[in-house]
């Protein structure tokens, strides 16, 4: 194959899990130029990645049909001999059936699959992690089952942060767009008071920061920074990597972990490892409150817990 379309427009998580796609392929077509299109916002995320060719960015925000027909040209321009989309809604179905690949790839659950050439399971709960569930559609081609997702800071990200960097640190990521998601932040205060003395960064985007302050001053501690808002996920990436350990919710900041094989500790509250989105890192470890029977309450998590308790992060056991 000459030229390859991987589509993945959901969060920045998402993109991170679809990377060990791109990974494969290059592997098996090493002279292939593959091509990647994300939502506005997380294109940075593959930035120097060596197996990627060229990211497409789509802006919905800017006007959805504009942004598609606008990629669809130059799709078409490109000539893809294959196309995959990872995304399993929205316009991503169009994008791939308009870029006239050559074959057209992509999951059953798609609303738009009917127009695929070839459409793929995508079952959540068994256990399955997504990245396996990603690679699935490329088996044919001899990739493999499961590959660690991947991110590559560059020399200027580390530049960056190499006055953040210490024989002993840890870097915690309180936030998630979920509230049910997310451990409370009297827990994550618990954790760093069970750190007495050590270096802690507290880690998020810029609308994480007043969680992140607040829990800072919580804590009482004169060893906590509060980075949110203050580094790219790159360079965020680069600090967990070096991190002591790095503790996490079930969100992006777990696959950014993962992607560069850093030591992560990862809080599962409303929902459960078994949807498949946990962390891939060799050394990690999952924390949960087991035995309850309202969880896991859904795939995304909830903006309140629905049973009103909140057990599943009030009662999570975080040392």
């Amino acid at each position: 194959m000459n030229r390859i379309l991987i589509i993945q427009t959901a969060f920045l998580g998402d993109v991170i899990l679809a990377t060990p796609v791109a990974s494969e392929l290059k592997r098996i077509y090493p002279d292939a130029e593959i091509d990647f299109v994300v939502k506005k916002g997380n294109e940075s995320l593959l930035a120097n990645h060596p197996a990627i060719h060229q990211v497409f960015v789509f802006d919905k925000q800017s006007g959805k049909r504009k942004s598609i027909r606008k990629l669809s040209a130059t799709f078409r321009e490109r000539k893809y001999d294959l196309a995959i989309n990872l995304h399993r809604f929205g316009s991503s179905g169009l994008l791939l059936w308009r870029s006239r690949a050559k074959k057209k790839y992509g999951f059953k659950q798609h609303p738009l699959s009917f127009l695929f050439t070839k459409k793929f399971e995508h079952k959540i709960g068994d256990g399955t992690h997504e990245v396996e569930r990603n690679l699935s559609l490329i088996h044919e081609f001899g990739a493999e089952k499961i590959v660690r997702p991947s991110l590559y800071p560059s020399a200027a990200d580390l530049e960056k942060i190499k006055n953040c960097f210490a024989e002993e640190y840890y870097c915690m990521a309180p936030a998630s767009v979920w509230f049910t998601k997310q451990l409370p932040k009297e827990k994550w205060v618990e954790l760093i008071q069970s750190k007495p003395g050590k270096l802690v960064y507290l880690l998020g985007a810029p609308g994480d920061k007043s969680l992140c302050d607040e829990i800072l001053g919580m804590s009482q501690s004169k060893t906590v920074v509060n980075l949110a808002g203050e580094l790219s996920l790159l360079q965020s990436a680069a600090l967990m990597q070096k991190a002591t350990r790095s503790y996490v919710n079930d969100s992006g900041p777990l696959h950014l972990a993962s992607a560069v094989n850093g030591n992560v500790t990862a809080f599962f509250c409303s929902t459960v490892p078994q949807f498949g989105f946990g962390p891939l890192s060799d050394n990690s470890e999952i924390k949960q409150v087991d035995k309850l029977d309202c969880r896991p309450c859904g795939l995304h998590g909830h903006k309140e817990c629905p049973k009103g308790h909140f057990k599943c992060g009030l009662e999570m056991l975080v040392k």
